[in-house]
């Protein structure tokens, strides 16, 4: 499927403080989040007790459950499938908020396969292009 601007400016600010809830229900602590159109950037303190495959799951069931019955947009909502998770140490925090921050300034300039491909390159993960 292809890659689509649904999540709008006027209605982020409830997607992010309603994926926040999810997440602080999981035990966990939202640190950062940011969505764009397209996609979401989110920095999760991460309670030990909780897989991140299941926090990524129900972050994107429930929210697209909740963007739905809310009509948030335009035609019906889903998430693709799939995820992707980096560990950061607590010295490296301050660096990833400002990144998830600056989302809008940062997408000027790269698109998100592009942005993606960066993070695979940099964290040493092998993909094929």
């Amino acid at each position: 499927h292809a890659r689509q601007n649904m999540i709008t400016e006027e209605h982020r600010a409830s997607v992010e403080k309603y994926i926040s809830g999810i997440i602080s229900g999981k035990k966990s602590k939202p640190l950062a989040i940011y969505c764009n159109p397209d996609h979401c950037h989110i920095l999760i303190g991460l309670h030990p007790e909780v897989a991140i495959s299941d926090m990524a799951r129900d972050i994107k069931a429930n929210s697209t459950k909740w963007i739905n019955e809310n009509r948030l947009t335009k035609f019906r909502f889903q998430w693709q499938a799939g995820f992707g998770a980096f560990t950061y140490g607590r010295s490296q925090l301050d660096m990833v908020v400002k990144y998830i921050r600056n989302q809008p300034e940062h997408h000027r300039k790269k698109t998100f396969r592009e942005e993606y491909l960066e993070f695979l390159d940099k964290f040493e993960i092998k993909y094929i292009n």
